[in-house]
């Protein structure tokens, strides 16, 4: 019953940043039965990662630190029989040179932390998370999922190869809560609870400021390719 809950609590909090490249057609849902889907970076099939800080330790690890179901285990469970799932952390340039994908999905963000062990004065996307999601998205229609606990940079070059984005916060155990929502079946129910800045330059932002320029404003959300809020 409490893993029901939490799934629950994860498909309600994702906030859908980008629906396709043009508003007239959108990205997700995604094709459960599809032929062939890649799942790469390095957020895609770690547990603690999900999880962040205060997880099992005071700090929180990476790795199998809990029973929960990892973003690849819950869509592997979510798709059809008949499709394929190829999963590399870091795709390899054979990889992301097949023609025969139909999708990718990345799963990139930050390492667990909490407290002062979080402080961080650039805030851009760690591991290499920008490189990972330009690589494949040159190559391949993509879904990046930004597992956080804050938000983080999002450069306009990137934000320009990807297909959608999902702000995934950090879901905890639950990854089928995430395929729950990608896959349509339930909606995006999420909304900013924070201004997303364009650079760390401009934080503090405050809805309301005089120079309020967000790249996302306080209470932003797309669901069935429309703003809500």
């Amino acid at each position: 019953m409490h893993r029901d809950l939490a799934r629950e609590a994860v498909r309600r909090s994702l906030v859908l940043l980008k629906n396709g490249k043009d508003p007239m057609e959108p990205f997700l849902p995604l094709e459960r039965k599809a032929k062939r889907i890649l799942i790469a970076g390095t957020h895609a099939d770690d547990l603690g990662n999900q999880c962040g800080g205060w997880t099992a330790t005071k700090y929180g690890s990476s790795g199998r630190i809990t029973i929960g179901t990892t973003i690849l285990e819950a869509i592997k469970k979510a798709v059809g029989d008949d499709t394929e799932i190829i999963y590399e952390k870091y795709p390899s340039t054979e990889t992301l040179a097949r023609q025969d994908i139909t999708f990718a999905i990345v799963a990139v963000g930050e390492a667990p932390y909490a407290e002062g062990k979080g402080d961080n004065s650039k805030l851009v996307i760690p591991l290499n998370g920008a490189d990972i999601i330009s690589s494949v998205a040159d190559k391949i229609p993509s879904l990046v999922i930004l597992i956080s606990g804050r938000p983080l940079v999002l450069e306009p070059w990137l934000l320009e190869k990807i297909d959608a984005l999902v702000a995934a916060w950090l879901p905890g155990t639950e990854g089928d809560g995430i395929a729950d929502v990608i896959f349509g079946d339930h909606d995006f129910e999420g909304q900013l609870p924070v201004t997303w800045f364009k650079r760390v330059e401009q934080l503090p932002v405050n809805a309301g400021d005089n120079s309020y320029d967000p790249l996302y404003p306080l209470g932003f959300g797309l669901a069935c390719n429309k703003e809500r809020g």
